[in-house]
């Protein structure tokens, strides 16, 4: 088994490798999960390497710390649940983030947008319009915002704010702040949130989160409403219409109340791009912006652009 998976990290075309004694190996090459071939890969197997990977990344996982997330080298991210917390036994996650070069025409070729929506995302980014970028997981958020960040004037600075950084901007003057957890004591974390303030004091021309999933989003939104246009973030979302809702949740997480949410997003954000990602693997592109109906905060979509 052990072979077998240094093989799937190596494919360039594997981006997740998801394995357990209960379930076998499922591994995503872009076309969503399917199943490996039947291989041996007992309970004692799994846990021994969700032991070795998360020991190479300088934690230890055992029965007084049944999970762990940890990034390695080259790009790989690796996550790992024990039993009886995983109650079907070890389940571990590799997430391996693949350094190819994404561009405006292999996104043509792919039909992922048209020449009409490519139009409009680079006049987005010349106009310095703020890009909410949202869709699944594997939608293809990320490879999208490092293309449009790549068309940011060579003479503006970008700075990235990410919890695993994945983002490759094509541009010179990128700078890139990760966050770190805390060591074997517990202490010595870095979240996304503490970062903000110190991206701040960067002279950032093009504030970027890599993700937006936590208590970083309302000093986050307090920076885009303040004079600092033209960056991007992304966000897990299934469609137009549940963007709304997720900034609402984490808002509220964040201490935000409903009122203060819409407020901040709808002044922030000028721009959302939606990626649905199909059940055979071809994605596209909607575009849309914030309004709101009746006090509620809505995702008005822009059919005038493909």
């Amino acid at each position: 088994m052990r072979e077998r998976i240094e093989e799937l990290v190596a494919d360039p075309a594997v981006t997740d490798i998801l394995l357990s004694a209960s379930t076998g190996i499922w591994c995503d090459r872009g076309r969503g999960l399917e199943q490996e071939p039947v291989l041996h890969c007992s309970e004692s197997l799994v846990r021994e390497l969700a032991s070795e990977l998360i020991g190479l990344g300088g934690r230890h996982l055992d029965l007084a710390h049944p999970y762990m997330d940890v990034r390695l080298t080259g790009g790989i991210r690796v996550h790992a649940v024990l039993s009886p917390v995983a109650s079907s036994g070890t389940v571990l996650s590799i997430r391996i983030s693949r350094r190819h070069l994404v561009t405006w025409e292999s996104l043509r070729e792919s039909q992922m947008l048209t020449q009409v929506q490519a139009r409009r995302l680079k006049a987005a980014v010349e106009q310095k319009q703020t890009l909410l970028i949202t869709g699944a997981s594997g939608a293809g958020k990320t490879s999208l915002l490092s293309v449009l960040l790549s068309h940011v004037p060579s003479h503006e600075r970008i700075v990235v704010l990410e919890d695993v950084a994945e983002l490759q901007i094509s541009h010179p003057h990128v700078v890139c702040l990760e966050a770190q957890q805390p060591n074997i004591e517990g202490v010595g974390g870095v979240s996304v949130e503490m970062l903000v303030p110190q991206a701040l004091r960067m002279r950032a021309d093009r504030l970027v989160l890599g993700e937006c999933r936590g208590g970083e989003i309302a000093p986050l939104l307090a920076a885009l409403n303040t004079g600092h246009r033209g960056g991007g973030m992304t966000l897990h979302a299934n469609s137009l219409d549940e963007i709304p809702a997720r900034l609402g949740l984490l808002g509220f997480m964040a201490g935000m109340n409903a009122e203060l949410v819409n407020a901040a997003v709808q002044g922030a954000c000028d721009l959302v791009v939606h990626i649905e990602r199909s059940e055979d693997g071809s994605r596209r592109i909607q575009l849309g912006e914030f309004t709101q109906e009746q006090g509620q905060l809505v995702v008005a979509s822009l059919t005038d652009c493909g």
